[in-house]
């Protein structure tokens, strides 16, 4: 069976078209080769109401589980690269964990802001906030992690949701400017721009903060 998606590595479409003709290790090989990323994804866009009751791990196989069944789909008409397929299944998926736990609770009172209303889950100030912190405070430093805990998700909430997609996608899943501007809908340069205006505004914010870090920046 020929394969050939515009949007993807001559590398990938030889796996595609080798998955096609039933190579499984070949299949194996896409499935699990952004699996960090799409963990990344998971972890970013989880209600954190749902740590310790939820392993982004079953999310995943559950989204690869699905894939398997519904690849013939893809290669008849892939429309988009074939991680960013891979990603909205986990996506859904994802979604679905979240009404099957929360339902009517979805969404938390608390200080979260949504950023960016798309297909997957929305990423929150909240959850940017403690990944942010993951990064920019010693554990120990619990007085510290409060008070930019508090300055960072201020900042966060007046930020354009736009932008703090961006953030979201190129800083903390890790997607490369192609595969944001393509899931936003906006042009690479438009996606570069914002990155770095997030970033830069972050900085400032971090390095107004008592023990925030020298070494965040663009």
């Amino acid at each position: 069976m020929a394969v050939t998606s515009e949007h993807d590595s001559p590398a990938t479409n030889e796996l595609l078209a080798r998955a096609a003709d039933g190579d499984r290790r070949s299949l194996g090989v896409l499935l699990e080769r952004d699996r960090d990323r799409l963990r990344r994804m998971v972890a970013l866009r989880m209600d954190r109401r749902l740590s310790g009751r939820v392993d982004p791990s079953d999310v995943i196989q559950e989204a690869q589980i699905e894939a398997v069944e519904r690849l013939g789909e893809f290669l008849r008409n892939p429309t988009m690269p074939f991680f960013l397929w891979l990603r909205l299944i986990t996506g859904q998926r994802l979604m679905g964990v979240h009404r099957r736990h929360l339902g009517a609770k979805m969404r938390s009172a608390e200080r979260e802001v949504s950023l960016y209303r798309g297909a997957l889950p929305e990423a929150t100030s909240a959850a940017l906030a403690a990944q942010l912190l993951g990064h920019a405070t010693a554990p120990s430093q619990a007085a510290v992690r409060a008070e930019v805990k508090v300055r960072l998700q201020e900042a966060l909430n007046a930020m354009d949701p736009l932008d703090l997609e961006v953030l979201s996608l190129r800083h903390f899943e890790q997607l490369s400017t192609a595969e944001a501007a393509r899931e936003l809908g906006i042009s690479d340069e438009a996606t570069r721009k914002r990155h770095v205006r997030a970033l830069k505004r972050l900085k400032e914010v971090l390095g107004r903060s008592p023990g925030g870090p020298e070494e965040f920046a663009p």
